[in-house]
């Protein structure tokens, strides 16, 4: 089993910050690629940033600038700073691993349970 566990959504009101973390924990071989994903009302799930086990960011153009993904690779962590926030990024946040777990031959995509933020005007 592996289980992702997200932490750090909330209510903030336009121009404030929040911090997500997500932890991913259970029969763990290898971590690669980590990263975010957003789904808001009505609108397709959407990516948002992801990091490779290396350290390699890449980002929605929508908050480049602005939101920063980090990870640490000794606490299967990913976080996900998110600064100048706008309304527009309302949404339930999703945290993903594409992970090995031990004694499985391939790699697969493991999702936390999802985060809600709200940014009010």
């Amino acid at each position: 089993q592996m289980q992702l566990v997200e932490s750090g959504g909330g209510l903030v009101q336009a121009g404030g910050s929040l911090r997500l973390s997500c932890v991913a924990s259970g029969d763990i071989f290898r971590i690669n690629a980590m990263g975010w994903y957003r789904q808001a009302p009505g609108k397709q799930r959407e990516l948002v940033a992801a990091i490779t086990s290396g350290g390699s960011a890449n980002y929605a153009d929508s908050v480049k600038g602005r939101f920063t993904v980090s990870r640490d690779n000794a606490k299967n962590t990913v976080y996900l700073q998110m600064n100048s926030l706008k309304p527009e990024d309302t949404a339930v946040y999703y945290c993903y691993a594409n992970a090995l777990r031990i004694g499985a031959m391939y790699e697969s995509r493991y999702w936390g349970q999802g985060t809600q933020v709200t940014v009010s005007s």
